[in-house]
């Protein structure tokens, strides 16, 4: 599997245990991220993994910033992606099987080594299950298209329950 990796300077430590641990299972790295723990914009880097993504140059991302939050959201901006915050080994399996997630977030300040590497092995050995659960990710292309028109999304009344007052 071909797997872009960025980070920024809060998950350079996290990156180069990532990098390793890939190319180790027989996985082809490309990595974006920055080199040092030198303070970079972690919008640059997510971009950087997002557009591979998105336009198919890439399998899977991984992205890593202190709490992975700030590279979630950058990374969902693009089309086709599914960027999933991941903190524990059950959510990870979740948005494989689930939301067939192409990019993993994690926070390189908030999660230790040896459950960031069960994450990381976890992710990517979990399969999307398909089924019921393509019908929310068509859905999600749904509203993806129509919001990249420029116009929001409504999904009218479809299942749709308005919130209680």
């Amino acid at each position: 599997m071909h797997v872009f990796i960025a980070n920024d300077h809060g998950g350079y430590r996290l990156k180069k245990l990532f990098v390793q641990k890939l190319r180790q299972d027989g996985h082809t790295v490309t990595d974006c991220g920055c080199d040092s723990e030198k303070i970079v914009r972690y919008p640059y880097y997510a971009a950087q993994v997002a557009s591979a993504v998105s336009e198919g140059w890439a399998d899977r991302g991984i992205l890593i910033c202190s709490t992975g939050i700030g590279m979630s959201v950058a990374a969902n901006k693009f089309p086709g992606v599914r960027a999933a915050l991941v903190c524990d080994s059950y959510t990870a399996r979740r948005t494989r099987e689930h939301n067939d997630s192409n990019i993993l977030c994690i926070g390189g300040q908030t999660t230790g080594d040896a459950l960031a590497l069960d994450i990381l092995d976890v992710w990517m050995h979990t399969v999307f299950l398909g089924g019921r659960h393509v019908i929310s990710l068509d859905l999600i292309q749904e509203l993806e298209r129509q919001n990249l028109t420029g116009d929001c999304w409504n999904p009218g009344d479809r299942e749709r329950r308005q919130p209680e007052t």
